[in-house]
This record gives C-alpha cells, structure tokens and sequence, in this order.
C-alpha cells in the first residue's frame, strides 16, 4: 500500500472516530440519562479498570476468542478445499444443509454439560459457529475454480499435492480471509453470550456484572474493551490479507 494512501485511510479512521465520539457526547447531553455516561466518563472508567481487572479479562477474552477461531479455521478450511472434487462435495454438500441452519447458540447448555463451565466449552461454542462460517465460503471458492487451471497443472505432471499448494489454495485464500473478517464479528458476538454464563472471568462477564451493579461507566468501557478486541482482530486479518494476497490490491 503506498504510503499516501495508508495516511488517508488513517486520517479516515480518525475522523469516523472523532464524529461517533461526537454524537455519542451530544446524545448523552440530550438525554442526560445515568444509562449513557459522557464519553469522558468511559474514558475515565477504562483506564482505571486497566489498572484493576479489566485488561486480565481482555486478555482472557481475547484468548477464547482467538482459540475458537483457530480451531474452525483448522477444520473448515481443509474440508471446503477438497470440496473442488465433485465426489468429496456430494459427500460434504448434505452436513452443510443439514447442520448449518441450526441456530448452534442453543447448544451452549448441551456443550457445558459435555465439557463443563470452564474456557473449553467457550471455545467449542465459538469455533462451531465460526467453523460453518468458514466452511461455507471456502467450499463455494473451491466448486468456482476453473477445471481448465486444474486440468493444465495436470497435464505438466503434478500431483494432486501440487495442485492444492498451486492452485486450489491459492484461489480460495483470499475467500478464506474474507470469511475470517466477517466472522470476527459473530466470534465477538458469540463470545459475549457464552460469557455471561457460568462463569467469573471475561469482558463479557464483567459487562453482565457491571449492569447488574448499575456502575454504568463501567459497563461501557468493558463494551469499548470488547470493540476495541474486535477492531484489532479485524485489522490484524486484513494486514494479514494484503501481505499474503497481494495480487489482489494490485
């Protein structure tokens, strides 16, 4: 990215910043509700609950969340590149319609009793939502690649090894990555539900906590921990993203 381009964007980011600040601060004014303390009031909140127990909790729903997603990562993305064969889609095709439109959230109660209160069933929970996310996409990129590509590498001598790491791979990355972006949104999502329930540690914790404690300043600034978790997750994929798939911006 020319570095022209990349202060632009920064000053965007900025600016988009300053105009929510903004309105979150006039709108606050206007209400002038204990329920939506001024933005400076957060801002006072956050740094202090940095110096008590709102980073440990970031960092422990930080680490939930990016197990989960690794683990849907590893087993999604393996299963939607095989999909390109016919004979492996048919096989794959039938789970996917059956299982992907249930609402996974309801297994929550089931994975506990399975795997108990502690971070091994939040992280379950997260990568089996994720996972079909993931699936999905990648299967979809792998059926549209062109036979053509294929039929050629085989034509040279490659193995079916080669044609994965030389084509099947390489189209359906940026795909991949694409399905990683967006399910940082439902992962943090996610994350929050399993998190305010059954257990004493979390961002989502200490938002359920606060609200019933009313401490309001409080509240927000685990929400802005819990977005600010999400924004960097996002901007790491899409660093990532136009590293490993620079054709694609060109």
């Amino acid at each position: 990215m020319p570095r022209s381009e990349g202060k632009h964007r920064i000053w965007c980011y900025v600016t988009a910043g300053f105009l929510l600040l903004a309105l979150w601060s006039v709108i606050s004014v206007l209400l002038g509700s204990i329920a939506l303390p001024t933005p400076s009031a957060v801002f006072c909140a956050f740094i202090t609950g940095l110096r008590h127990d709102l980073l440990s909790n970031l960092l422990v729903s930080a680490a939930r969340v990016g197990y989960g997603i690794a683990l849907a990562l590893s087993l999604a993305v393996p299963l939607g590149l095989i999909s390109y064969r016919n004979k492996a889609d048919k096989m794959i095709t039938p789970f996917i319609y059956l299982l992907y439109p249930i609402p996974h959230i309801v297994l929550l109660p089931l994975i506990i009793l399975l795997f108990g209160i502690g971070d091994l069933s939040k992280v379950i929970l997260v990568a089996i939502i994720v996972f079909f996310q993931i699936l999905v996409t990648t299967r979809d990129a792998a059926r549209n690649i062109s036979t053509n590509y294929i039929y050629s590498l085989l034509s040279l001598g490659a193995t079916e090894k080669d044609v994965y790491k030389h084509v099947v791979f390489p189209a359906c990355l940026p795909k991949i990555l694409t399905a990683l972006r967006i399910s940082i949104g439902t992962a943090i999502a996610v994350l929050f539900f399993v998190e305010s329930f059954a257990t004493s540690k979390g961002l989502g914790y200490l938002i359920m906590d606060s609200w019933s404690r009313m401490d309001y300043p409080d509240l927000y600034a685990a929400i802005v921990a819990m977005a600010l978790l999400g924004l960097c997750l996002y901007i790491m994929l899409e660093w990532v993203e136009r590293t490993v798939c620079a054709w694609v911006y060109v």
